[in-house]
Order: C-alpha cells, then structure tokens, then sequence
C-alpha cells in the first residue's frame, strides 16, 4: 500500500533515501485531504506521478530563470511576427501612395487614359444637355455645332440645339408688365398673357397639332378683324394655297406621323413697347421643334417652325376695341423639313427611310436653328433646303 511520498527527509533506517517522486506542497495535500472527507463527489483525483514529475520540473526551471517559451513567444511565433512586420514595412512604402493615388483618381477619374469609367462623357453629355437661359435679346449667330447624334424616341432631340431648349409652354415666359402710355400695368399684363394663349394654341396644343380647330387661339383675336378671321376659318375647313392655316398653326396628319412623345421644344423672345393709336405693341419671335414618328417606324424626324408675331391692344376708353381682345398686325412663318408645295393645312416631314413627297426644294439653304435674323419677305413663300433638323 502506498504511503504518503517522502519530503526527503532521511529514512526510519538512517540510511539516506533514493530519489522519488516530486512532493506535493502541503497547501495542495491539505486540500486534497479537506475535499476527501466531504465525500467522493466532489475529492479531487490525486495528481498522477507524470503531472508531479512536471510540475516539479517546470518549478525547477523556474527557479533558475530557464522557464520554456510559451506558445506565443516561440521561435514559430517570432517567425510570424517578423513576417507581419515586413509586410507593415511593405505597406507602408507601397500602400499609403497607392491609397492617396485612389483618392485623387475618386476625385478625378479624368486624370485615368482613356476614362475607362466614361465619366468624361458622361460630363460632356450632361453639360450639352443643360437648359439654355431664356432668350432676352436677339442672338448674334445661329446656334454652335452640336455632337451629330441620332435622335431616337427616348431623346428625340439628340444632335439638335433644340435638346437645351425649354419645353413646351416652359420656354414662352412673359417679361414684367409696365404701364404704356394711357394703358395700366394691368392692361399691358393682360395683353402679353393673350399673345401667349394665341401662341401655345396655335403651335403647341395637343388638339391643335393633330389637326383639330384652335378655337382658343381664334377667340383671343379681336372679333372687329373679320377679314382675318374669316380667312383662318377658311383656311381650317378648307385648306389650298391661298387659304394656308400653316401660316398661323402648327398642324400634322394623323393618319401620317405623331409626336415622338410629348415634348415640344421652344426659344424665343416676347417685347412690347408703345405703339400708336395709345395701345401697347407686343413682338413675339419663337422657334418651335416637333419630332415625328410614322406608325410602325421608330425612325425620329423633326420639323422646326419659327414665327413672328406682331399684335396691339388699344385703349378701351379712347378706341373702339373689345377690352381682352389682340389686334393681329402681322403673323410670319419659316418652316423648316417639310414637302413643298402641298397644300392640305399639314406639314409633311421628310424621313430619311423614306422617299420625299411633294416638290423639290427650290430656295436656298437656311439653318432652321438660327434666330439671329429676321424672316426675309423674299423667302415667305419659298421652300428651301435645310442644313440640319
């Protein structure tokens, strides 16, 4: 039966004792005693003579400063170390430049050959494609040179000027009214917003545009001009070349092309200054783009149509005039992409998939664009060849 180890202590036979196993301090057996006694649920096992040899090795070690490397002070884990530190030193040397080129090309991708991420153009596209200011003076040349994109129906104004224009109604803006002559700031404001009416029905309503009679813009004019009226109407019922309802109203077939959405792109200008007879005159000079398509073609065409329109409202309580009422003095047109020499109250415009209907073009050849001169009376009557649409 073993016995408690030996503490070195010499033997009950005086003779000096051979080495054993390790002793076990007293704290330890005392406490393996106390936990005994409670019971063997909780005794601990008494250490085996392997864990003695150790522990008694290592408190050795210990003892003489020779305590063995831990796992994470070892010859492998220096060697890890080590390596980590020359990659820090590697990262240091190449990644910091590395990561400073990134944030100046995140700030300008441009500085990369060839723009692999195309934000140049899509820059570009977005500069070309930001509206104009309006129009307050008369250009002094016709619109620059512009990418020669093919227009389709989801941008059917690309490679135009007109793709920077206002749209539709947009692009008609009144200036500030004043007081003319006898006439109050009201009278002047009532008189520029009745020319817009007779513009945005004669060239941009719906109705109108498929053919449909503009009974707004036939009710704005002054009912004393009967001769003027009585020839629109004509020429609305029943179109020929004496009775023209395209030099007053924008109009296409139905039956032929429709609008390529329903955006219509508009620039132009409106002033008023005093006229005689103690009335306002109002001057109206606006191009108005319409892009078409014919049924079961996705090719676009535009048609350009610029007017000039010239009207007076006179004092109501010095002249017999309708109060509300615009005196039309003059109404011109240029139409630019449309067959010649048809005359059933349409524009026809040309397709490049199709073959050209009506005469050749006979006048010379004008940019549509261009707004920087007034309509020529040489050229009200001729169709001539454009240089883009």
């Amino acid at each position: 039966m073993a016995g408690r180890p030996s503490d070195g202590t010499p033997s009950a036979s005086g003779d000096e004792a051979e080495p054993s196993t390790p002793s076990i301090p007293d704290e330890e057996w005392q406490k393996f005693v106390e936990d005994a006694e409670r019971g063997p649920a909780s005794a601990p096992k008494e250490p085996s003579a392997r864990a003695r040899m150790v522990t008694e090795r290592l408190r050795a070690q210990e003892a003489r400063g020779e305590l063995p490397p831990g796992w994470r002070t070892g010859p492998a884990w220096q060697e890890m170390n080590g390596r980590a530190t020359r990659r820090r030193r590697w990262w240091a040397i190449v990644g910091v430049p590395l990561a400073v080129a990134v944030a100046v090309v995140a700030v300008r991708p441009s500085l990369i050959p060839g723009d692999p991420f195309g934000t140049t153009s899509e820059a570009s596209d977005t500069a070309a494609a930001s509206p104009l200011p309006a129009e307050t003076a008369a250009p002094t040349g016709a619109p620059g040179a512009v990418d020669p994109d093919t227009p389709t129906v989801a941008r059917p104004f690309a490679g135009s000027p007109a793709e920077r224009w206002a749209d539709g109604e947009a692009g008609i803006a009144l200036p500030a009214a004043t007081p003319v002559g006898t006439l109050t700031r009201a009278q002047v404001e009532q008189a520029l917003r009745q020319t817009r009416r007779l513009l945005v029905d004669a060239n941009l309503d719906a109705a109108t545009l498929r053919g449909e009679r503009p009974e707004t813009a036939l009710d704005v004019i002054e009912p004393r001009q009967k001769e003027l009226l009585d020839r629109l109407r004509t020429a609305l019922r029943k179109p020929d070349k004496a009775h023209d309802p395209l030099r007053m109203f924008s109009r296409f077939d139905p039956a032929e092309v429709q609008l390529a959405g329903d955006v219509v792109k508009t620039r132009g200008r409106m002033t008023f200054k005093e006229g005689e007879d103690a009335s306002v005159a109002v001057h109206a000079d606006y191009t108005f783009v319409y892009p078409l398509i014919r049924e079961g073609s996705d090719e676009v065409a535009r048609t350009i149509v610029r007017r000039v329109l010239d009207v007076e409202v006179s004092d109501p309580t010095r002249y017999q005039v309708t109060p509300g009422k615009i005196v039309v003095k003059r109404y011109d047109q240029e139409v630019g992409n449309t067959a010649c020499d048809l005359y059933d109250g349409y524009l026809h415009p040309h397709f490049d998939s199709a073959e050209p209907t009506g005469a050749p073009p006979a006048g010379p050849t004008t940019d549509p664009y261009d707004r920087s001169k007034d309509i020529p009376e040489d050229r009200r009557e001729e169709c001539g060849v454009v240089s883009r649409t």
